[in-house]
């Protein structure tokens, strides 16, 4: 009866390495095209259950001496396999299903290069839908535009260059339009979202407004407020 058990210990153990294995290479596997996006979600989502099931289960055999190095290695494998998407599911309570963040909801920065043919098929509609304004202002009461002392033309300047510091593929930008347009990629993941910062004169000085747009999925986990936030802290600070 041991022997049998340190068996079935054995398989489960493999089986948890395996599903924890699926959860690393979900993320490598939507951002280098091989599986679409839902799919790789979902992968990420099931092989993160059965992982932290089987770490559970290997953990407890551990505990009562009936485990070997296969049990040890998966136990630490699938907890930590759990452990990753409850991280993201904490760090993003309270976030919305909303995908779309500006600090202008009433008259939110338009994309003009970025189009929903560079976007992609079957991505969300670049159009900014008016009934997610109040759901953004609950969710992020501090996300407002950015008002600064210098001309336009500086923070222009200085605006760009922060954006490409953030990592940001620019599409396009307009001095005269007051306009720069971005594609920033969420990292291990690969999701692109597009952003668009647009620099207007605000009595002597200038106010920025900057809006981010998931291409897929319904909400972003706060993904795009924290990056707004982020970069507007960057360019005060330039």
């Amino acid at each position: 009866a041991a022997s049998q058990t340190r068996s079935w210990t054995q398989n489960i153990g493999r089986a948890t390495i395996a599903a924890a294995a699926l959860v690393l290479l979900a993320g490598p596997l939507i951002k280098f095209s091989v599986l679409p996006w839902a799919a790789g979600l979902g992968m990420f989502a099931i092989g993160a259950i059965l992982a932290g099931i089987g770490g559970i289960f290997c953990l407890v055999a551990l505990l009562r001496k009936r485990g070997g190095l296969t049990a040890i290695i998966a136990a630490a494998f699938g907890l930590s396999a759990i452990i990753i998407p409850v991280g993201i599911v904490i760090a993003a309570r309270g976030a919305p299903a909303i995908h779309d963040i500006t600090t202008d909801t009433q008259n939110p920065p338009a994309f003009t290069a970025i189009t929903a043919e560079v976007r992609g098929a079957d991505t969300n509609p670049i159009s900014y839908d008016p009934a997610i304004a109040p759901v953004q202002e609950a969710a992020y009461p501090t996300l407002k535009p950015l008002v600064l002392n210098d001309a336009p033309g500086t923070v222009f300047r200085k605006a760009l260059e922060t954006a490409k510091k953030q990592g940001w593929v620019i599409v396009d930008s307009s001095e005269v339009d007051g306009r720069i347009e971005g594609i920033a990629t969420v990292d291990w993941w690969g999701f692109k979202d597009d952003v668009v910062i647009r620099i207007k004169p605000d009595g002597t000085g200038s106010r920025v407004d900057v809006r981010s747009k998931s291409r897929v999925g319904k909400g972003d986990l706060g993904v795009n407020a924290e990056r707004i936030a982020k970069y507007l802290a960057d360019l005060a600070a330039a």
